[in-house]
């Protein structure tokens, strides 16, 4: 597999990419649920206080004197954003946050590739952007146009969502919000893995994170790397590219790296199923049909805005991720 192939995995599926609806999966044994488009903010309505000095996850130490036009340059910063309940102060979203309150500001970043240009046409008094969002030159042009800019380590497992809830939160001058989002967010989270079930004979299910772009012709089988391994661990379950010895993020999909794996379930974002066709598409890719998944057509379908964002409604993906793996007894 090409670098240029896996950049671009890694940077779309880290926050998700485009579409907040999933479409049922015909034929397949569970159909997917639609992640709910609406975030809820923390009945919290302490006035945010500045100015305020954070370290940011590259290293500087950046000032902010105000919160009044924020830009978050991912979908998952957006959507904690608006959970702190300062919805009314952004500006702008990336293309993956698709949620009600946001659908209608104007997209600044596609695929963590920002547009400094537009960026700064809105006039932002803070923007907060992630370890993936780039290209330098952009986040650059935005600094050096006197902007705060202050970037969040983007989130790779369950453990970073409230890290990164507290670091945005301490940057917009609102950390008793932050606080109670955090502890909120984690208590659902422990709700959600109360109600797993125990795996029929002590055998955890062996899920595969494929992604999938069957018009760009990629796939991928994900690896340790992937981001994937923390939210299937979490669910009761085994990421069987990481446990069949995938040290990378992806790998491209091959029959004998599917047969190693041996997955029970297939894990995919909603779009990249639509795009190879259904599960119908899916079990003609080489290999997929010869895998107890592929045998038992049982798939895992979660918008892509949604999937791996790591942020304040990761218990809902949770749950649908639950749900779906286990309606059948896996």
């Amino acid at each position: 597999m090409g670098a240029a192939v896996a950049a671009f995995a890694i940077a779309v599926t880290a926050t998700g990419c485009g579409g907040d609806s999933a479409s049922p999966s015909e034929g397949g044994k569970s159909k997917p649920s639609v992640a709910p488009d609406r975030v809820e903010p923390v009945n919290v309505t302490t006035k945010p206080e500045y100015p305020v000095t954070v370290g940011s996850a590259d290293g500087r130490k950046v000032t902010i004197a105000s919160g009044e036009r924020i830009v978050p340059l991912t979908g998952s910063l957006n959507e904690i954003v608006f959970s702190l309940g300062l919805g009314a102060q952004v500006v702008a979203r990336d293309v993956t946050a698709t949620f009600e309150e946001a659908k209608d500001l104007p997209v600044v970043t596609r695929g963590h590739d920002v547009s400094a240009e537009s960026v700064l046409s809105l006039r932002p008094t803070v923007v907060l952007a992630e370890t993936v969002s780039g290209p330098a030159e952009s986040i650059q042009q935005i600094r050096d146009a006197g902007i705060p800019l202050v970037v969040v380590k983007t989130a790779k497992e369950l453990a970073d969502v409230g890290t990164r809830i507290e670091a945005v939160a301490k940057t917009l001058g609102v950390p008793a919000a932050g606080t109670e989002l955090k502890e909120r967010t984690e208590a659902r989270l422990a709700t959600v893995q109360k109600d797993i079930p125990q795996p029929a004979e002590g055998k955890k299910p062996r899920v595969a994170f494929l992604y999938l772009r069957g018009t760009a012709s990629v796939y991928l089988l994900g690896g340790s790397e992937s981001g994937a391994a923390s939210l299937l661990e979490a669910a009761g379950a085994v990421d069987a590219g990481k446990e069949s010895g995938l040290k990378k993020d992806f790998t491209a999909i091959t029959s004998e790296a599917l047969a190693k794996a041996a997955p029970d379930a297939i894990l995919v974002m909603s779009k990249g199923l639509d795009s190879v066709g259904g599960i119908d598409g899916l079990i003609k890719i080489p290999g997929v049909a010869q895998t107890p998944a592929g045998m038992d057509r049982r798939v895992v379908s979660i918008p892509d805005g949604v999937l791996l964002n790591y942020g304040p409604r990761t218990d809902q993906v949770l749950k649908s991720l639950v749900d779906q793996l286990y309606a059948n007894g896996a």
